[in-house]
């Protein structure tokens, strides 16, 4: 099976995703600026959850560039990572309305480290589905950050539950920026397979 449904069915999930999270930013009542001050948990709680759908839209994007086909195994191992993103509004909205406070923080936490282990899960089943030596599979090589990720996500949750919200909000903030540093790991290989696919459409010429 081609890829193309699963991207566009994935893409619109990621888009419903990030317009429910937006609206559980209510307009306040009062015209002057101190009527925004009570909204900043919910912006920043929003802004961090947008950053972290972003990041999977973008990773998700660039794995399938480099899936030739799918079966059923990635279909559902699909369906289960859109199914712990698309519960991060939730996650988010309660985090945000109740500033930060532990419970809520650690929910939050645990929702991340659900979607980790969906989105590994979803990669583990793409390459044994094409093969080790797939360009996949060649692309992502030990993965280290793909590995780390999880365990900082652990580490954030006891962070927030033992300690304080704050710390594990700065373990979750640290992945995040982690993963904002470009890896070039895929685009590199994506960029040098349209080279060799440019070469040969030349070469046949």
């Amino acid at each position: 099976m081609k890829t193309s449904r699963l991207e566009a069915f994935s893409d619109g999930v990621i888009a419903i995703i990030i317009t429910i999270m937006v609206l559980e930013m209510k307009v306040p009542h009062g015209a002057g600026l101190s009527a925004l001050a009570p909204l900043w948990p919910v912006f920043l709680s929003y802004a961090l959850s947008f950053v972290y759908i972003g990041l999977y839209w973008n990773n998700h994007h660039h794995m399938f560039q480099l899936t030739e086909s799918i079966n059923g195994g990635v279909l559902w191992a699909n369906l289960h990572l859109l199914f712990w993103l698309s519960l991060l509004p939730f996650a988010t909205g309660w985090m945000g309305e109740n500033h930060f406070e532990r419970w809520p923080t650690v929910l939050y936490g645990l929702n991340l480290l659900c979607c980790a282990i969906a989105y590994y899960l979803l990669q583990t089943v793409i390459v044994r589905h094409q093969g080790p030596q797939s360009q996949l599979a060649t692309a992502l090589g030990r993965d280290l950050k793909g590995k780390i990720s999880p365990v900082l996500y652990i580490a954030g949750i006891l962070g927030a539950w033992l300690v304080s919200a704050w710390v594990g909000l700065g373990f979750f903030v640290f992945v995040a920026l982690m993963w904002l540093v470009p890896d070039r790991r895929l685009e590199n290989r994506i960029a040098a397979l349209s080279r060799r696919s440019g070469r040969s459409g030349t070469d046949s010429v």
